[in-house]
């Protein structure tokens, strides 16, 4: 896109350097004159065309969170780069022009049109445009079933946040029963690893089982662990390596098991604060009855297509202890209940006092009860406890001591208890997955009164990124609108550039629909960006068609001239464009590509329609709408 402005000023002033040359030697111009004129000639609408691409990706200005982050930085350096690009072909390729293309000897080399296969070319567009102008109907119906078929097509594609990575290696997150030992989490682990190490994609593995107590990244205690899983595909494709590592590890008892990847789960846990594409957070009162309709959800929804790694936040009974005190005994002796809270803490959890240093290590100095006094119960019940009227009493004159079960986590959400199932999603994009799971939970799951469930995961910024970008790209195309009317002072003329943006449409759809068939936040940019290097063919087309109109040129012969006039520059950009993102869109499932790829493919898709359809549908309909006396 870069290099754009500077094909078309260079191409416009050979060829009126060209003509100048092929004139008479009394009747030729300066050359000077000859290439300020040819650059004066197009440099509104280079101008207007590059400023229009700008006004194209102010949606991504507006974007929040995650995606606002990750995409701000192209529409940056994509706008910066562009007027930087402008200022060069408005500046330094005029001058360039003016001590490279204006030797007699060079100019001599080639006649009037161009070399063979450029005068054979506009022979055959002129001769083509010719007859497609004496059936416009059926071109105008072919464009309008395309279009319309476009539209149906778009509705049927997939929808996703951002398209899947291949990092190379995967993440698996495993839980065990809550309360397990180190040991024995450690031993289940140990034969997961022992299925992963039997497929020749995976050669070794590491794991990290339980967390620090102040770890960034905690998820779980002992039970919990996080298996790097690093690969290198073989002659199968992923999707079938990921099948069977699932089905390897989706028998082992005891085990639930969440298949992911480094950066694909840190994604993930930022947006819904589980490390799944889906989490669907139960909320309520009564942990029993949250989990019950947990259990009832992942029953319903584990049969449906695309749901992989189902599993529901463990929830289990675990043996609490419960220190209640009696805050009239301890008004009776004196006993203030922070000092109460203090002595529990320091007696049982341990209070740190100091530091100990061994070489380069250190550890915590712990001051806590002496096993004796704190390993069963009774021994906590006849602990001491100060007293300033009385001494030491026991602990059970100011505390009812009770042993019981309680719940081994307890999870909140904005105050409110929470309950998480999560998902992942394969081989299916995620809003026909999560709109599966929102008719089948709506048909078969009763949700009790004063409970609900929220949908989280990386649908709802997909959601919310998508309006913000349609909201945001229908002002875009206004401010388009508004600038093509001020270069031509006519709102038909306006309109008739504008329709390039469904000329591009319906490339673009059909580009998605034939590979990955799902529609994700980079593809939306393409989208956009699409827009903005459409309406650069149209500017130019119609410029042309006004200033030989102004000359006095009948309508069909402004048609033919400008058109062919145009072809060169038109083709030239495109194939510019076109073969700098081949590599993009055939390598999208190379690691770091996955992102530019559906970009690629979209304004590839988009280019290819819109280049064609525009040298052949804006002629008609500029022929059917701007017909003129002159005509």
């Amino acid at each position: 896109v870069l290099v754009d402005d500077a094909i078309i000023d260079v191409e416009n002033s050979y060829k009126r350097l060209k003509q100048n040359h092929a004139l008479p030697p009394d009747q030729r111009k300066d050359k000077i004159q000859v290439n300020y004129e040819a650059s004066v000639e197009i440099r509104s609408s280079i101008m207007h065309a590059t400023l229009i691409i700008a006004v194209a990706f102010m949606p991504l200005f507006f974007l929040s969170g995650m995606e606002g982050r990750m995409l701000r930085p192209l529409g940056i350096t994509f706008i910066v780069s562009l007027l930087s690009s402008l200022v060069v072909a408005l500046s330094v390729t005029p001058a360039m022009c003016s001590l490279l293309l204006s030797p007699d000897k060079q100019l001599e080399k080639t006649k009037e049109g161009g070399n063979r296969f450029v005068r054979r070319l506009n022979s055959l567009y002129t001769s083509s445009l010719n007859y497609v102008l004496k059936h416009k109907g059926v071109v105008i119906s072919l464009v309008g079933v395309l279009f319309i078929g476009s539209i149906i097509t778009f509705f049927t594609l997939g929808r996703s946040f951002l398209p899947a990575f291949n990092e190379g290696t995967l993440t698996i997150n495993t839980i065990t029963q809550p309360g397990l030992s180190l040991e024995a989490s450690s031993k289940l682990n140990e034969q997961l690893e022992e299925k992963l190490l039997d497929m020749e994609e995976i050669k070794y593995v590491s794991r990290r089982s339980g967390r620090a107590e102040h770890s960034a990244h905690m998820h779980g205690g002992s039970y919990s662990s996080e298996i790097d899983v690093p690969y290198q595909l073989q002659e199968r494709s992923k999707s079938d390596f990921l099948r069977e590592l699932r089905s390897k590890v989706s028998d082992l008892p005891g085990l639930n098991v969440n298949v992911g990847q480094p950066l694909s789960h840190r994604i993930d846990h930022m947006l819904s604060g589980t490390s799944a594409n889906i989490a669907l957070k139960i909320f309520g009162e009564d942990l029993n009855r949250m989990y019950a309709l947990g259990q009832s959800i992942t029953e319903e929804v584990k049969t449906i297509p695309g749901i992989v790694d189902l599993r529901i936040a463990p929830q289990v009974e675990v043996p609490q202890l419960k220190i209640q005190p009696k805050r009239k005994m301890l008004a009776k002796y004196g006993i203030t209940i922070n000092h109460f809270n203090e002595f529990i803490h320091a007696a049982i959890a341990g209070e740190k006092v100091s530091q100990v240093f061994e070489g380069n290590r250190n550890f915590d100095f712990i001051l806590r009860y002496d096993k004796n006094y704190r390993s069963t119960f009774e021994q906590l019940k006849n602990s001491l406890i100060d007293s300033p009227i009385n001494g030491k009493i026991p602990l059970h004159y100011i505390a009812e001591i009770s042993s019981r079960s309680g719940p081994n986590v307890i999870n909140r959400e904005n105050v409110q208890r929470k309950l998480v199932v999560s998902a992942n999603v394969a081989e299916r994009d995620l809003h026909g997955v999560i709109s599966d799971i929102k008719h089948r939970i709506q048909q078969k799951v009763e949700v009790p009164e004063n409970y609900w469930i929220e949908y989280g995961g990386q649908f709802e910024s997909e959601a919310r990124s998508s309006k913000i970008i349609l909201i945001t790209s229908l002002f875009a195309i206004l401010i388009i609108f508004m600038m093509l009317f001020h270069e031509f002072k006519s709102a038909k003329i306006a309109g008739i550039i504008m329709l390039n943006l469904p000329l591009a449409l319906i490339g673009g759809i059909f580009a998605i629909r034939f590979t990955s068939g799902i529609l994700s936040i980079p593809g939306l940019i393409g989208f956009i960006t699409l827009f903005g290097i459409a309406s650069r063919n149209g500017i130019l087309l119609l410029s042309r068609f006004q200033v030989l109109e102004n000359q006095g040129l009948c309508m069909r012969d402004r048609i033919l001239e400008g058109a062919s006039e145009r072809l060169n520059p038109i083709m030239m950009t495109a194939l510019t464009a076109v073969f700098a993102l081949i590599p993009l869109a055939l390598r999208g499932s190379q690691p770091g590509n996955e992102i530019q790829s559906p970009m690629a493919i979209v304004i590839l898709g988009g280019l290819i329609s819109s280049t064609f359809l525009n040298i052949y549908v804006l002629p008609v309909i500029y022929n059917l709408f701007c017909n003129s006396k002159r005509s």
